[in-house]
C-alpha cells in the first residue's frame, strides 16, 4: 500500500508527523510526503520539520506565492505530475488549507481514493476560505476522520454516509503528547526571562483580524490594555508583520509598553511558551485545541469557531464582536481564579494517528488479502 500524505502548511507538519510515524510501523505501507511549499518560508516550515523529527519530503513543489486562487491552480498541476509518477493507493489530506482542497481535487479526479483527516469541523461562515475549503473535501473524499462529536453531527447533515465516518480523536493531541518531555524542556522563557504565569500569549493570523485598518487598530487596543496587567508576547505571522507596515502601525505597536513581540517560534518554543502562560489570545483554531488539552484558558477573538468542543468541554471563550473591553472583562475573571474548570475531549489521548492507520489498514490491506 502506498500513500502520499499532504503537507502544505504548518499546522498540516504537526498532524502528518503522527502519521507518518505510525504508518512507518507497518512495513506492507510505503509512506511519502508531498510538500506543496504553501508554507515556504525557513521560519513557517523548516523548523518544523526538524522539530517534528519529520524526514525530508519525497517531493517538494515549491509552489510560488499568490492569491489563494493561483496558488491552488499551480499546486493541482504540480501534484497531478507527482500522481503520474506514484501512482498512490491513497493519498492523505489534514485540516482545511489550499494545499488540502488542490491534492483531494486532483486525486479524485484521476481516480485515487482521499482520506480526510480533520473532516467535518463547520464554522457555518462561508466568508473564510478554510470554510470552503473543508466543505468541498468533504464532499469528495473516501474515508473522513473526524475529532469531535459536532464533526460526526455536521457530517450527517450534509446526508454524507456513516460508511464513511470514522471518530478518531485528534491528531494535532497526538504530536503535542509523543513531544511533552521535549516541549517541557525548551529553553524560551529563559531566553526572554519570563516566569510560568507572568505574561499572555498572543496570536493573530486572520484577515477578518489583521488584513484591515480597522481590524488592526482592534487587535492594537486589546494589546494596550493587556499590557496594563502583564507581559503580552506576541509571536507574528508574517503576513501581519507585513500588514503593520501596510497600515503605518509598526511603531504603534513596537512602543507599547510590556509588549514583546517575536518572529514565529518553532513548534517545541511556541507550546512551551501556550504551556507557562496565563492566558492566551488567539484567532487561530488549532491552538484552541492545544490550550484545551493544556487545561491554559485561551481567548478566541473571531466570530465563530470550526472547534465547538473547545468551547464546550474546553477552556476557550469564543468573544464575538470583541474590543478591548470586553476582553478585559473576561481576563479579569480569569485572573481572578474563575475561569472554566475544562476536561479533555473523547479521543484526545495521542492515539489517534494509531486508529486511523489501523482502519486504513483493514480497508486497504486485509481486506485484499481475504479477496484473495
Amino acid at each position: 500500500m502506498k500513500v502520499l500524505s499532504i503537507v502544505g502548511a504548518r499546522p498540516n507538519f504537526v498532524k502528518i508527523a503522527p502519521l507518518h510515524r505510525a504508518f512507518s510501523q507497518h512495513h506492507e505501507i510505503t509512506s511519502k510526503i508531498v510538500h506543496t511549499g504553501q508554507h515556504y518560508d525557513p521560519v513557517m516550515s523548516g523548523i518544523f520539520f526538524d522539530q517534528l523529527n519529520l524526514p525530508k519530503p519525497d517531493f517538494c513543489l515549491n509552489v510560488a506565492a499568490g492569491t489563494p486562487i493561483q496558488q491552488i491552480a499551480q499546486i493541482m498541476m504540480e501534484f497531478e505530475k507527482v500522481m503520474l509518477i506514484e501512482k498512490p493507493d491513497l493519498v492523505l489530506v489534514v485540516g482545511d488549507v489550499n494545499s488540502t482542497l488542490a491534492c483531494t481535487l486532483v486525486s479524485v479526479k484521476m481516480n485515487v481514493p482521499v482520506a480526510h483527516v480533520e473532516a467535518g469541523l463547520r464554522s457555518g461562515d462561508r466568508s473564510m476560505p478554510e470554510e470552503i475549503n473543508r466543505i468541498l473535501t468533504d464532499a469528495v473524499s473516501d474515508h473522513l476522520f473526524v475529532t469531535e462529536q459536532d464533526a460526526v453531527d455536521n457530517l450527517l447533515s450534509e446526508n454524507v454516509p456513516a460508511t464513511r465516518i470514522h471518530f478518531a480523536g485528534n491528531v494535532m493531541i497526538d504530536s503535542l503528547a509523543y513531544y511533552k518531555e521535549a516541549i517541557q524542556n525548551a529553553s524560551i522563557l529563559k531566553t526572554l526571562e519570563l516566569n510560568a504565569g507572568s505574561y499572555v500569549l498572543m496570536t493573530m493570523h486572520r484577515p477578518s483580524n489583521v488584513d484591515g485598518r480597522e481590524g488592526l487598530e482592534r487587535v492594537l487596543k486589546i494589546i494596550k490594555r493587556l499590557a496594563l496587567l502583564k507581559t503580552v508576547i506576541f509571536p507574528i505571522h508574517p503576513r501581519t508583520w507585513k500588514n503593520m507596515g501596510v497600515y503605518g502601525l509598526k511603531n504603534e505597536f513596537e512602543n507599547i509598553k510590556n509588549l514583546k513581540i517575536l518572529e514565529p517560534q518553532g513548534y517545541l518554543e511556541f507550546l512551551n511558551l501556550t504551556k507557562n502562560a496565563s492566558l492566551v489570545v488567539t484567532d487561530s483554531g488549532g491552538i484552541q485545541e492545544e490550550t484545551t488539552y493544556l487545561n491554559v484558558p485561551c481567548i478566541t477573538l473571531r466570530e465563530n469557531t470550526e472547534r465547538p468542543v473547545t468551547v464546550k468541554e474546553g477552556t476557550n471563550y469564543l468573544l464575538k464582536n470583541a474590543d478591548e473591553e470586553s476582553v478585559a472583562l473576561v481576563t479579569a475573571e480569569i485572573f481572578a481564579g474563575n475561569c472554566k474548570i475544562g476536561q479533555i475531549p473523547e479521543g484526545w489521548d495521542g492515539k489517534a494517528a494509531e486508529r486511523i492507520v489501523a482502519i486504513l489498514r483493514e480497508k486497504y490491506i486485509n481486506s485484499y488479502v481475504c479477496d484473495k
